[in-house]
């Protein structure tokens, strides 16, 4: 059977003060500023991506986990920082693209060092670079916490020990908010929840002068100490009196990890800089006649120049950049003369067709309507045939009638 504790994460002082960061040559005082600036813009990004406070805690607390193992010198603070904010949103259930995580840490890097907010082209190489680091750190991450990344936060213990003490509201804003900070130093890698829930809600019942039961000391029953809870008070008295984190390149290949284009190329452009010779020191390409080749055969002036002649006949034989270039725009002149000429023709040739199309269907109709009047001519003939058919048997009939009567009356007579 495995058994994996909850909380296997907790160091003693002494391991943190002899961190791989202090190994490689940082201070403690650099430490903890690049801690504070990390932490910061995990709960900077985390607003503005529009994560719960959740997400943002749980980014913090693996933040300095992994610094207990790894060195400040060798994974860069921004990178580290974007990495557990995307980790952190996938472990609270709140996940968010690896797309808006770069884009915001790259606002924030432009407007933290008042640098341009230029667009970040996702197609640039600039952020498949980005993407990928992020990938590689968080993996990382993982490899180092031994993908057990479980954090238990002390704000759930808040409100059950304000609650139990029957402590006023506003007492329970301020350990909130304390708890928050606590989260930008090591306490959540040196005590477990319970102690630093307990040393907040000290804190805060200090502030407002709270009185908190001490016989039996209030502590106790939520299982916690009276020195742990003295360390916690004296942490955050000293992050408070700590001026505003800025960031400290401590890379030790000189190569600072930027989100900005800009930054990054100022850089490279002022290493170069440094780096550049000067005009002065522009070697001397003239060879008075008689001197040494690069080879070292010495070459005399017939041999000069007869190289000359060389090159004046190569550089003869060679194409002028100008002219090829004149060449090419009128050639592209031309090529866009037969393209509109073309586009006219078949402008003119749709219109000569829509003509023959509509000349065809007047056509038509004319055809239609001489048939028609031709139908109804005929039609008209034949009734007119029918009805003198029909009056001239009328006539018959009458006549007929007429003789026979005549006869019967000449008979009777």
């Amino acid at each position: 059977m495995i058994y994996t504790a909850i909380d296997n994460f907790y160091l003693p002082e002494e391991q943190i003060k002899n961190s791989p960061s202090r190994k490689d040559g940082i201070d403690e005082a650099t430490e903890t500023t690049l801690r504070i600036y990390g932490c910061d813009l995990i709960q900077e990004a985390g607003i503005l991506l529009r994560l719960p406070q959740a997400v943002m805690a749980t980014g913090q607390v693996l933040f300095h986990r992994f610094y207990c193992k790894k060195s400040l010198a060798k994974f860069d603070v921004k990178i580290v920082a974007a990495s557990c904010v995307w980790l952190a949103s996938k472990l609270e259930e709140n996940p968010k693209k690896a797309r808006q995580v770069i884009i915001v840490f790259h606002r924030m890097e432009c407007r933290r060092e008042n640098l341009p907010l230029d667009h970040l082209d996702l197609f640039s190489k600039k952020y498949s670079e980005l993407k990928v680091e992020l990938s590689r750190t968080e993996r990382h991450i993982l490899k180092e916490m031994g993908f057990v990344c479980h954090v238990e936060h002390p704000h759930k213990f808040i409100s059950n020990y304000l609650a139990t003490l029957e402590t006023p509201p506003e007492l329970r804003q301020e350990a909130w908010n304390l708890a928050n900070d606590s989260l930008r130093t090591t306490l959540c890698v040196r005590f477990r929840s319970e102690v630093v829930a307990c040393g907040v809600v000290y804190a805060a019942a200090r502030r407002f002068q709270v009185p908190l039961p001490e016989n039996p000391p209030w502590w106790k029953a939520f299982d916690a100490d009276k020195s742990g809870i003295d360390e916690v008070c004296r942490v955050l008295a000293h992050l408070y009196s700590l001026p505003k984190a800025q960031y400290i390149s401590v890379c030790k290949d000189g190569k600072p990890f930027t989100f900005s284009s800009r930054s990054a190329n100022s850089q490279s452009q002022s290493a170069t800089k440094d780096f550049s010779p000067a005009v002065g020191d522009a070697v001397d390409t003239k060879c008075p006649s008689g001197s040494e080749s690069k080879d070292g055969k010495i070459t005399t002036p017939h041999e000069m120049a007869t190289d000359a002649k060389k090159s004046d006949t190569e550089s003869n034989s060679l194409p002028i950049v100008g002219d090829s270039r004149e060449e090419r725009r009128k050639v592209g002149e031309s090529d866009r003369e037969k393209e509109r000429g073309r586009e006219r023709d078949r402008v003119s040739r749709s219109h000569r067709d829509r003509g023959r199309d509509s000349d065809k269907e007047s056509d038509r109709e004319r055809d239609k309507l001489k048939e028609h009047s031709h139908h109804r001519s005929r039609d008209r003939l034949k009734d007119s045939g029918d009805r003198s058919r029909h009056h001239s048997s009328r006539d018959r009939d009458y006549r007929e009638s007429s003789h026979s009567s005549k006869d019967r009356r000449s008979r009777h007579h």
